[in-house]
């Protein structure tokens, strides 16, 4: 379900191996006292954003895997949605509030932005119930999107 850069979102969780009760592995370099102080608190609140959307919006793909076709009817799907959906409309807000902090180096803020507005389209298509192919692309984005904000984030002495 995850990759482990960064807490992945997916229509289609895929199988693991790994013990889900294990602590996530750091891959970022762990903040230093030079790093940029607005650096720090953005992606710090970012780090955030992706902890608690992945969670809910895992939660909405794990609903999926008993449909060949997306169930919006389903009651563990239609809650879920809703619950994922939310999140991740709170979580765009708050990565975009971060891109926006003061003194922010564009290189940090530009992949924190991108990653709100993908996360907006998700939670679009989930409202629109949009089928896996298309949850899947766009949650593939976030991906990307994430991964690059936690690489500006390590280049700036800090971690998302």
């Amino acid at each position: 379900m995850s990759l482990l850069l960064a807490p992945a979102v997916a229509a289609q969780p895929v199988d693991a191996v790994a013990d889900p009760s294990a602590p996530p592995v750091q891959v970022a370099t762990p903040g230093n006292e030079n790093a940029d102080p607005a650096s720090v608190a953005a992606c710090s609140q970012f780090a955030d954003v992706l902890d608690s959307t992945a969670a809910y919006y895992g939660d909405f793909a794990d609903s999926l895997e008993a449909f060949a076709a997306v169930d919006y009817s389903d009651p563990a799907v239609a809650s879920s949605n809703v619950l994922g959906r939310t999140a991740l409309r709170q979580g765009a807000g708050v990565a975009m509030a971060a891109a926006g902090t003061p003194g922010l180096p564009p290189a940090v803020a530009e992949p924190m932005r991108q990653w709100s507005v993908d996360a907006t389209k998700l939670l679009i298509k989930m409202g629109l119930r949009g089928g896996q192919e298309s949850l899947n692309t766009t949650a593939d984005e976030m991906n990307n999107d994430a991964l690059a904000a936690q690489q500006a984030c390590a280049d700036a002495g800090t971690h998302a």
